[in-house]
């Protein structure tokens, strides 16, 4: 996992070649107009806008997920965001299979943490960050990227 603001994005270009891609994507967008939605940028990444209630921790770690094909790279544009985290080899109590069309697997494991995003931070989760996201109090206004591995 890594958590980071928005200006700091380039360094983590090298990572991936999809990462530069999608911070690119947002350079020169009006970060508030973006309509709510899937938006498939290339082959590989798509970006999801959300402006919603934020949950309770319980509603939030209902849905504890990790991803086997995708990296996340989740963004809080406005709003205060509070997210579980834990390694995935921590954890212990699945959730059902792996489903491989939403390619998401729950589990029913306590965070390890606690992390806070606020305007304009970001976090990148990886297949063994099992992360629980968009807890907190009033809406939150994210972007979420989906990069295929």
């Amino acid at each position: 996992m890594i958590i980071d603001t928005l200006e700091n994005a380039s360094q983590y270009f090298l990572l991936n070649p999809l990462f530069e891609k999608a911070f690119e994507y947002l350079k020169n967008k009006n970060l508030d107009s973006l309509e709510i939605g899937v938006t498939e940028i290339q082959e590989g990444l798509r970006m999801i806008v959300f402006d919603e209630m934020a949950k309770t921790k319980e509603e939030s770690l209902s849905k504890f997920e990790c991803h086997n094909q995708n990296i996340d790279i989740q963004i809080c544009l406005k709003g205060i965001e509070n997210i579980g985290w834990k390694p995935r080899q921590k954890c212990t109590n699945p959730i059902g299979e792996y489903n491989a069309e939403k390619d998401v697997l729950f589990y029913n494991d306590n965070p390890d943490m606690f992390f806070q995003l606020n305007d304009n931070q970001f976090a990148i989760f990886y297949p063994n960050d099992v992360h629980a996201p968009m807890i907190g109090d009033g809406f939150i206004r994210k972007i979420v990227f989906k990069v295929k591995i």
